[in-house]
């Protein structure tokens, strides 16, 4: 299923008795928090109950989050049954979620990996080493799809999935998520940053059927072939 993913508002991509995808557009929090700021857990259970016209509580879980100024796709489950399924896939590793970003600078390298140890700091991961106990191990795969005149269309698939993993692993290289000042990007307001979750791939927590979603960056002009 592909479709293009609009900057500003949030959408619901797929639903069925088990599951949702949603769009979650940056500026938005995954889930509520004491900020009061708009999330798209609470859009898309309002979403449930109008189109379905449920009354009451709707039961409406997240599988993964995304960092508020990052754009993408999140897997709801909607159903105890469909929670635990999704999770337990989650850890076996057999959710594929690729990412697109554009980063500062000219990625020398085509396609690699990035390990690192990161720390969860306030606010940020801050790099540090293996010898360092409370540090976890980073690593991604990468490859280039574009080179502009001072950027880098990078399409991301991670290994692990840590605190602010990409955004703290290319400012390592030297090279910033473009509107990333939180991590040493150049400019930016902090509410949107080039880095959308394009992609995912998973089996079906009930039908096993892998299913497969796709949207365009919203950031970026051109559409690319993912897979």
């Amino acid at each position: 299923m592909k479709l293009s993913g609009s900057e500003s508002s949030p959408d619901v991509i797929f639903c069925d008795n088990h599951l949702l995808i949603a769009f979650k557009p940056s500026g938005w929090l995954t889930q509520p928090d004491d900020t009061k700021r708009a999330d798209l857990e609470s859009f898309a259970k309002d979403w449930v109950k109008k189109e379905f016209q449920k009354p009451g509580a709707v039961f409406l879980h997240c599988i993964h989050r995304l960092d508020r100024p990052v754009s993408g796709l999140v897997i709801f489950a909607k159903t105890s049954k469909a929670l635990t399924r999704l999770n337990e896939a989650s850890r076996a590793g057999a959710i594929q979620r690729l990412y697109l970003a554009e980063v500062e600078g000219i990625v020398s390298e085509k396609s690699g990996t990035l390990e690192h140890f990161l720390l969860h700091g306030d606010g940020r991961a801050i790099v540090s080493t293996p010898k360092n106990p409370d540090a976890k191990k980073a690593l991604l795969t990468y490859r280039v799809l574009q080179v502009k005149e001072h950027s880098t269309v990078v399409q991301i698939e991670l290994q692990t999935g840590r605190y602010h993993q990409i955004r703290a692993q290319f400012a390592a290289i030297g090279h910033p998520i473009i509107g990333d000042i939180r991590y040493k990007a150049k400019s930016g307001s902090g509410d949107a940053i080039c880095l959308s979750c394009t992609d995912l791939k998973f089996p079906h927590p009930v039908t096993r059927e892998e299913i497969v979603f796709h949207v365009d960056a919203p950031f970026l002009d051109t559409f690319f072939e993912t897979r």
